[in-house]
């Protein structure tokens, strides 16, 4: 490709003698042929490496994310007293203080539940009916599980976040907040 001259491209890319080629081509003489050639080996490692890397995003981000979920920040309020809440019966609070409305609904004598009152398809107020164990979303009809917030029917594809609950001497206490996405 080229002569005893490496600064010296001899065989331009376009076949042309140098004489023809244009003045930009001689000042910079750069042997392209040669430039593009990539070996099996070079082309393997590249793609080894960029797949590592992105293998090493992929985990790093999980992990992130798991270590996020398991680091709890929020508050350990009262939400109500066991007697305030009938069997049946549900009641609207906010957890933390400044987010969006929380539903919690007393399922039976012992059971009680708590979610985000915002359906996770286009953020309309659920409602509960006890009495079929569901979460209704009247926007789109969209249903979901009451004992476990996970989506039964209709657009919406992520379960309801859930509110963490305990019961202490007498008073319903929530304890974090449960984000899933499956």
């Amino acid at each position: 490709m080229t002569n005893a001259d490496s600064e010296q491209l001899t065989t331009p890319p376009d076949g042309r003698p140098m004489e023809e080629q244009p003045r930009w081509r001689r000042d910079f003489p750069i042997d392209w042929p040669e430039d593009e050639y990539l070996s099996r080996r070079e082309f393997i490692k590249f793609m080894l490496l960029t797949s590592g890397a992105f293998s090493a995003g992929h985990i790093a981000l999980v992990v992130a994310g798991r270590r996020q979920a398991h680091a709890s920040t929020e508050p350990v309020i009262v939400i109500a007293r066991v007697d305030d809440v009938p069997i049946g019966g549900s009641l609207t609070f906010h957890y933390p203080e400044d987010s969006p409305a929380r539903l919690l609904i007393r399922v039976d004598e012992n059971t009680f539940v708590a979610y985000e009152q915002q359906c996770t398809h286009l953020l309309c107020p659920v409602i509960p009916a006890v009495e079929i164990g569901e979460l209704h979303c009247p926007c789109h009809d969209g249903i979901f599980d009451l004992y476990d917030g996970r989506p039964l029917a209709g657009p919406p594809q992520r379960p309801l976040a859930r509110v963490l609950l305990e019961i202490r001497d007498g008073a319903i206490v929530a304890t974090g907040i449960e984000r899933r996405t499956v």
